[in-house]
């Protein structure tokens, strides 16, 4: 899920923290002291940077045939000297190629 301020927040500052997801309304249960608007505006930069770097990986993961059906191509190419398993996996990492 993309990172949201409240996410940010409770990165920066731990504990138990609730409020709502754009971070107005925070409500710090431990006695944190809250960061400047500029150390969460800094964070959540970065931390969507991240997530953006990592778009192939969920692209990927909504692609991948389940774990049940990857584990039955396995056992089908062992038996039946194929490689459908490898080749299903080989076209999703092509089809969402790392940056």
């Amino acid at each position: 899920m993309k990172p949201n301020k409240l996410e940010v927040i409770i990165e920066l500052v731990g504990g138990r923290i609730s409020g709502a997801s754009d971070g107005s309304e925070i409500n710090y249960h431990d006695g944190q002291t809250p960061p400047t608007d500029e150390e969460v505006d800094t964070k959540l930069a970065s931390m969507l940077i991240e997530w953006e770097a990592q778009k192939y990986a969920r692209d990927r993961e909504s692609e991948y045939p389940s774990v049940i059906d990857q584990l039955d191509m396995q056992y089908h190419d062992e038996a039946n000297g194929t490689t459908t398993w490898k080749d299903a996996i080989a076209k999703v990492k092509s089809d969402n190629p790392k940056e």
